[in-house]
C-alpha cells in the first residue's frame, strides 16, 4: 500500500466524481435536516434556550434566591460576552475536538470514537479536494490515512464496544439493518476504500463507490445528526450553567455561603426521603459496568 498515491488520482477533477461528490453532500443535507425536523431537536433547543433565558430574567428582576447546579450563590445571573465566547471556545477545545463528554475512565472508548471521527473527516475531506482541486502527496496521505483510521476505529467499534454487545451479551453477527446501518456502512466504506488502494481494480472501485452512498444516504436512521447539534446542546448546557438555569435540578450543597440551610433547595426533592439524604450517596450503578446479561 502506498500512501503517497490514491486510486482517486485517476479520477481527480473528472465531471463524474465531482457529481458524486456533490450528490453526497446534498444527501447529508437532505438527511440532516430531515432527522432535525422528525426528532424536533432544533426546535426543543431553541424552545429551551428562550425559557431558561426568560427564567433568568424573571428571577433577576424579582430578587430569587433559587438555587441551579453550579451557581454557589443560589442567584440567577446576566452571562457576560466574554463568558459566552469562553464556553464556545471550551465546546469547541473539549466536546468537539477531543470528545471530552465520553467518561474520562474510559480512555479507550473515547480513542476509538476520535479514531473513527478523524478518520471520516479526512477521508471525506481528502476526496472533496482530490474531486474539485486535484491531488498531491500530502492529500494521497490524508485519504488513506483516514481510510486506515476510520477501519480501526469502525471494527473495534463493532466488536468491543457496540452497546448490544458489551452491555446486552448479544452476538456481534445480531444484525438489525435499521439500528445497524451506520456503522456497517462505515465499516464498509473504510474496508473497500482500503481494499481499492491497495489493489485497485474496478471491484472495489464500484463497491467503494456503493459503500459510499450507503453511508450518505442512510443519515437519516443515524446518529449523523447528532454530529452537529451536540455542540450546540453543549453549549447551551455551559451557558445555563454559568447563568444558575441548568433545568432547576438540585444545588451541589443544601447550604448558603454562611453555612445556613437553604429551605428552598432542600425542599426541590420530591421525595420526603431525599430532603435529607446525604449529597454524595455513592457510585450507585456506576459502580461496575452493566454486563449482567
Amino acid at each position: 500500500m502506498d500512501f503517497a498515491t490514491t486510486p482517486l488520482a485517476a479520477m481527480a477533477g473528472s465531471a463524474g466524481l465531482q457529481t458524486y461528490v456533490v450528490i453526497m453532500l446534498a444527501l447529508v443535507a437532505v438527511m440532516t435536516i430531515m432527522d432535525v425536523i422528525h426528532k424536533k431537536s432544533a426546535k426543543y433547543f431553541f424552545e429551551d434556550s428562550k425559557k431558561a433565558e426568560a427564567k433568568v430574567k424573571a428571577g433577576i428582576a424579582a430578587g430569587s434566591k433559587n438555587c441551579s447546579v453550579g451557581f454557589e450563590d443560589g442567584r440567577y445571573r446576566e452571562v457576560s460576552g466574554g463568558e459566552k465566547m469562553g464556553a464556545a471556545v471550551g465546546v469547541v477545545l473539549n466536546e468537539v475536538a477531543v470528545s471530552g463528554e465520553f467518561d474520562s475512565t474510559k480512555p479507550l472508548r473515547r480513542f476509538v470514537h476520535i479514531l473513527t471521527m478523524y478518520g471520516t473527516i479526512l477521508l471525506s475531506a481528502a476526496t472533496i479536494i482530490i474531486a474539485f482541486s486535484g491531488t498531491g502527496e500530502t492529500v494521497s496521505l490524508a485519504w488513506n490515512l483516514g481510510a486506515l483510521m476510520l477501519f480501526v476505529g469502525s471494527w473495534w467499534f463493532w466488536f468491543v464496544y457496540k452497546v448490544d454487545v458489551m452491555s446486552e451479551g448479544n452476538s456481534w453477527t445480531d444484525i438489525d439493518l435499521r439500528r445497524d446501518m451506520f456503522s456497517l456502512s462505515l465499516m464498509a466504506v473504510s474496508t473497500t476504500a482500503l481494499g481499492w488502494s491497495i489493489w485497485g481494480g474496478a471491484v472495489w472501485e464500484i463497491l467503494a463507490m456503493l459503500a459510499g452512498i450507503s453511508l450518505f444516504g442512510g443519515v437519516y436512521w443515524s446518529k449523523f445528526a447528532h454530529m452537529f447539534f451536540k455542540p450546540f446542546a453543549a453549549y447551551d448546557k455551559r451557558i445555563k450553567k454559568l447563568s444558575g438555569a441548568l433545568d432547576n435540578l438540585p444545588h451541589e450543597t443544601r447550604f448558603d455561603k454562611s453555612g445556613a440551610v437553604v429551605a428552598q433547595q432542600r425542599d426541590r426533592h420530591s421525595m420526603e426521603l431525599l430532603k435529607d439524604a446525604p449529597m454524595n450517596m455513592g457510585l450507585g450503578i456506576k459502580r461496575e459496568g452493566p454486563n449482567h446479561y
